[in-house]
């Protein structure tokens, strides 16, 4: 096959940060997905409906001329959110809350330190028909980093799950084998995102012959094991898995800094590296299904009803994209061959 036609997709998890990098990160997101769920950890945080009605705006304004592009919004919850803070967003159109254990990934520290004191929260959520989006890491420094979403799923997930049984939840970014395990064998309204690079990448590709601070995310990339077991669930065609990039550029002084940032921009790629990841395994009649459809199903959202064209076509990721302000952004794959290439949306 050297062509094929899906369902225009959804990006179900991603990063446009703010101001200047949306004018970057907006357009690029809008040249193939219809819809994406925009995180909200900004400095400072979105934690309110007004402030995520706010940013849904400045969102809308980075629209190239005549997109239908639309963000799905959601809000930051922190100890101090309150259920009325829930039933807000939903009044606000808001269809999802994320929570970030305090200091797990990049503008975190206002994430949450006592998850029991949430339930609360997930209730309301539950009841207001809201989704909980989860980074699903522990925070403990004694505890190894290749080991801290499996610790997350021993300490919390089941416990978020079994006792809010009516809640929808999205554990964000699965990087291991055990993530994909819980999910399958979990209840119904229990799903996850994968992104581009932890199909591709294992932590050798971050590791190996030098540290390549491009490949560097959070979660981390895990060994090559925990990457065969991603792949293996999005060849299943299981519904409970579904696309979302976790694009989350930085400039590229502050990835290349002693203390870089975590995140790779694959917004100008990931589409048409997902598809090579797909034709790679022999699965290319499953793409249309985790790119385009299971995502939309689990929001509760239509499907879309335009489409998109790829056809087998070897590109080279640009080496870098330069933002308005000067400053240049190494984006994911950069410099490297991808097999298949958008042809139309």
């Amino acid at each position: 096959m050297n062509e094929i036609t899906i369902i225009k997709p959804d990006d179900w998890h991603l990063h446009f940060r703010d101001q200047e990098m949306l004018l970057e990160t907006v357009p690029a997101t809008a040249r193939c997905f219809e819809r994406a769920v925009v995180m909200p950890n900004l400095m400072p945080p979105v934690t309110t409906a007004e402030l995520a009605v706010a940013y849904r705006e400045r969102i809308l304004a980075a629209r190239p001329a005549g997109s239908s592009f639309t963000p799905v919004m959601t809000i930051y919850l922190t100890d101090k959110t309150s259920v009325q803070d829930i039933k807000d967003a939903k009044a606000a159109g808001v269809l999802a809350a994320k929570m970030y254990p305090a200091g797990a990934t990049t503008n975190s520290d206002s994430g949450v330190n006592s998850l029991e004191s949430l339930y609360p929260v997930f209730e309301a959520l539950a009841d207001n028909d809201m989704l909980l989006l989860i980074h699903g890491e522990v925070t403990q420094k004694h505890i190894d980093i290749f080991d801290r979403e499996k610790e997350f799923i021993d300490q919390h997930m089941v416990k978020i799950v079994e006792r809010v049984p009516n809640l929808k939840v999205v554990f964000e970014h699965i990087t291991t084998k055990d993530a994909a395990d819980f999910v399958l064998a979990a209840r119904e309204g229990v799903a996850a995102t994968i992104t581009p690079q932890h199909l591709m990448l294992n932590r050798n590709d971050m590791l190996d012959g030098g540290i390549r601070p491009h490949n560097y995310c959070l979660p981390v990339l895990k060994r090559s094991t925990h990457q065969e077991a991603l792949r293996a669930v999005v060849k299943s065609g299981s519904h409970k898995f579904f696309l979302g990039t976790d694009s989350a550029p930085h400039a590229k002084h502050r990835k290349e800094s002693d203390c870089g940032c975590a995140g790779c921009y694959s917004a100008w790629s990931a589409l048409e590296l997902y598809t090579q990841v797909f034709d790679e395994l022999g699965a290319l009649d499953k793409l249309e299904g985790f790119a385009s459809l299971y995502g939309a199903d689990f929001y509760g959202l239509p499907r879309n009803t335009d489409t998109v064209t790829l056809v087998r076509e070897a590109w080279e990721v640009p080496t870098s994209i330069m933002l308005s302000t000067g400053e240049p952004i190494v984006p994911f794959f950069a410099g490297k061959q991808v097999a298949w290439k958008l042809k139309s949306a």
